[in-house]
């Protein structure tokens, strides 16, 4: 009898502390804007539309949004219930983490920066991490979960963890119609608040809609800024403003930016993935939309500063084997022209992302 009351009482202790683990949502009654959200003419042009990578089974929506936003910063969501995907991408710093590296649920970690989230929607090729080994959005997102570095967990004890809370399963009927929960349905929610996330209100977007011509200097630039843009415009957007327009500032593709010299001793990029010695050293590189607040920069981290970053390519290129061609003589900028380069740059800062509420944590 004495061992039936205290299995008695352990299974009530188990089932409170499980209780105690669950985490208030705080969600307004009527849902954030997240889809059909008001974006400057030039991210509606044609040229800029074709780099969206959403695809046909996964819109954006309201209810999706706010499901994914809620998992995003569910720390539950790894094994030792103490690192959510926010963990590592953080909103103040553009969904970055300002750490060289970020730390797993266990205390180690990891060999690469976590790169920004901004604009994610944007990257046409719709592949994702430093090295492209995830094939979509809603692949990538369940990647950091399940990685034992990172979040450790396992999508079976993820699914058991959400369909037992309170209040999850409402949400995923909101979202999709019934309160089933699937690693599909939470791959889903996840990829739609991470392709909500869209920087579009920064001093460059509203300069260039009262210009209308990117070309042109913006009336609400300093001379600086607009001689920096000037500069950018000529020696960096043939990478950086790929396909005709004037909206989203990714590469279109991986490639090689000369950081190291030795393929034998460096991170190999793509080509670690792909075996392919023509794609060592090749990277993904984030949108530059709010780069002020997304250092330390590159797949390590290894530049503090946008003045390190400036300086390495003017004239820090190394001769890596598959170094892009466009790179290999070095830009040799003054320093009046990396001054005017910083200062552009800043200009893509946009205050109302990484302050937007509906893009916050909501357990708190």
């Amino acid at each position: 009898m004495k061992r039936c009351l205290t299995s008695l009482a352990l299974a009530l202790a188990i089932s409170v502390s499980a209780h105690a683990e669950e985490r208030t949502l705080h969600l307004p009654e009527k849902l954030d804007r997240y889809a059909d959200i008001d974006l400057p003419a030039h991210f509606k042009t044609p040229a800029a539309q074709r780099h969206d990578n959403t695809p046909r089974n996964n819109p954006i929506t309201d209810a999706g949004a706010t499901l994914g936003r809620a998992l995003f910063y569910d720390v539950r969501a790894s094994a030792s219930g103490n690192t959510a995907c926010a963990s590592c991408h953080q909103q103040k710093n553009a969904f970055v983490d300002p750490n060289r590296f970020s730390k797993g649920h266990a205390g180690k970690l990891t060999d690469r920066h976590a790169p920004s989230l901004v604009n994610l929607r944007y990257y046409q090729r719709g592949r994702f991490f430093w090295d492209e080994r995830a094939t979509s959005l809603e692949d990538q997102v369940l990647k950091p979960i399940q990685s034992p570095l990172e979040m450790g967990n396992d999508l079976v004890k993820l699914t058991d963890m959400i369909a037992k809370d309170s209040q999850y399963p409402k949400l995923y009927e909101k979202a999709f119609g019934s309160q089933e929960v699937t690693p599909e349905r939470t791959a889903k929610a996840l990829a739609q608040f991470v392709r909500s996330l869209v920087s579009h209100q920064s001093k460059y977007d509203e300069g260039l809609a009262k210009a209308k011509i990117v070309q042109t200097d913006f009336p609400n630039f300093t001379a600086q800024e607009n001689r920096g843009k000037k500069l950018f415009l000529d020696r960096c957007a043939n990478c950086h403003m790929s396909g005709g327009q004037s909206a989203h500032f990714f590469m279109n593709r991986p490639l090689n930016n000369g950081l190291d010299g030795d393929i034998r001793k460096a991170d190999g990029g793509v080509g670690d993935l792909t075996l392919n010695p023509a794609q060592l050293g090749l990277f993904k590189s984030p949108s530059l939309r709010n780069v002020e607040f997304t250092g330390p920069y590159m797949h390590d981290g290894r530049f503090k500063t946008l003045e390190d970053v400036i300086e390495h390519y003017s004239r820090g290129v190394k001769q890596h084997p598959n170094l892009d061609p466009r790179m290999r003589r070095g830009f040799n900028f003054d320093a009046s022209q990396k001054a005017s380069l910083v200062a552009f740059l800043k200009t893509l800062s946009d205050q109302k992302f990484v302050s937007d509420p509906k893009f916050s944590d909501p357990f708190q």
